[in-house]
């Protein structure tokens, strides 16, 4: 039985250039904070940048770590701020199994994702499956549950690690 998703994937090769990914996200959080009438901080922004230069997930304090403050040390709310606002658009999810946050890759769409987690490199792929998330929400109708919020993280091994 095949998967059918909104558009296809290909799991994040550790070779991969981030530049591209950091650039379509910026301008899709731009585009996102204008239709909105919202405000992209400086300090939003550079979460942002942090999160999409990389497939690996980042918790908060990796965030807060690497944030330029101009050696002025700052509390970990600040990287909170800006993850809740980051999330409210829909450009980055959080992975509760890992208590960290990824990049949106199909960043403005309404979807439901599921995450592919490599245990070995740690890159994260973001599976957008209309049929698996419909199939959650049915079952879930069936049990009395309505389902208002899918977070499904999958484990496994990528194949640029499995066949190192």
């Amino acid at each position: 039985m095949g998967v059918s998703m909104k558009k296809s994937i290909k799991f994040p090769s550790k070779k991969h250039d981030h530049e591209s990914c950091v650039k379509k996200l910026l301008a899709d959080a731009e585009k996102e904070c204008r239709q909105k009438k919202l405000r992209l901080t400086e300090h939003r922004k550079e979460v942002l940048k942090i999160i999409a230069s990389s497939h690996r997930p980042l918790g908060a304090y990796d965030i807060l770590g690497k944030m330029n403050f101009s050696g002025k040390r700052q509390a970990p709310v600040v990287a909170y701020r800006a993850l809740d606002f980051l999330m409210g658009l829909g450009l980055v999810h959080r992975l509760n199994s890992l208590n960290a946050f990824v990049a949106c890759t199909a960043a403005g769409e309404e979807h439901m994702a599921q995450f592919l987690i490599c245990r070995n490199c740690k890159n994260v792929g973001e599976l957008n499956s209309n049929q698996v998330s419909d199939q959650i929400k049915k079952n879930a109708v069936e049990v009395g549950i309505l389902v208002n919020q899918q977070v499904v993280e999958i484990t496994g091994v990528c194949s640029e690690c499995a066949t190192s």
